[in-house]
């Protein structure tokens, strides 16, 4: 019992100096089928140690996937996972490619100490696959369009957010009040089951894919911009005027030249 005991209390102790040594909690949303290239930091004191990348939330529970004493060559465009240390700036870099929606969860960045009593040195990201669906909106430039969000009735309540894919800053929610605004986004929820984001003075660098969040229900949105029509109007216009204007005068020039000289009629 004592030694169970032991046991319990020493895998306890690693666990929380493992979190720790936790140096930051990183979280990237990419689409299935995408790549991202993740940058790991540590002390520069630990430039010659192993550098290592796997999935899962506890060291003793993580699944390597990468490792910089591996002896093969990695190539970060077409392997599945690579990985890159630059002792020079103290940051490894992971790329893991052709991501798939059940890939998503925690992984770890984590430096080897070589020390069973000392946890190694590490930072947990969460990694978020989204499935892509056939969903698409188009507008012309300067002009609007709307995107439904449809959501479940579980999430009547929750937030309701729409963000640029590729990280969570870009969001914007729709707060307690159900609505948000400004001069060229506007979030309304009808609390029915489903919000509508109408995009404003749409610009070309609009273009691209947004997700709509509900609670944990997120669904990917392509946003598709078409450059504005080239017309001219009232420049075509004021030709057509001035060309009118002088077909007029050579047409009164010839009347009056005929009824001077009826004979030529």
């Amino acid at each position: 019992v004592n030694l169970c005991l032991c046991r319990l209390l020493l895998t306890f102790t690693l666990c929380f100096w493992q979190i720790l040594s936790l140096k930051s909690t990183m979280f990237f949303m990419v689409l299935e089928g995408g790549s991202i290239t993740i940058p790991c930091r540590y002390d520069p004191q630990y430039a010659n140690h192993v550098k290592y990348w796997c999935w899962g939330s506890m060291r003793e529970f993580c699944s390597s996937l990468a490792r910089t004493d591996e002896t093969h060559p990695t190539n970060p465009t077409e392997d599945k996972v690579s990985i890159f240390d630059d002792p020079a700036q103290a940051v490894f870099t992971v790329t893991m490619n052709n991501l798939k929606e059940g890939e998503s969860g925690w992984y770890m960045c984590g430096v080897e100490l070589g020390n069973g009593w000392k946890p190694d040195d590490v930072a947990f990201t969460k990694v978020k696959v989204i499935h892509v669906v056939n969903s698409m909106v188009s507008g012309e430039e300067g002009g609007t369009v709307a995107v439904e969000c449809l959501y479940s009735e579980r999430y009547r309540g929750s937030e309701k957010k729409w963000c640029r894919s590729g990280g969570w800053s870009s969001c914007l929610s729709t707060g307690s009040e159900g609505s948000y605004e400004d001069a060229s986004v506007a979030i309304s929820d009808d609390r029915t089951g489903a919000f509508t984001v109408t995009l404003k003075k749409l610009q070309m660098r609009d273009a691209g894919w947004y997700l709509c969040s509900a609670g944990q229900q997120q669904v990917p949105v392509q946003v598709q911009v078409t450059p504005r029509s080239s017309t001219s109007f009232s420049g075509n216009t004021d030709f057509k005027c001035t060309d009118l204007i002088y077909l007029y005068f050579l047409f009164l020039i010839f009347c009056m030249d005929r009824i001077q000289n009826p004979r030529l009629l």
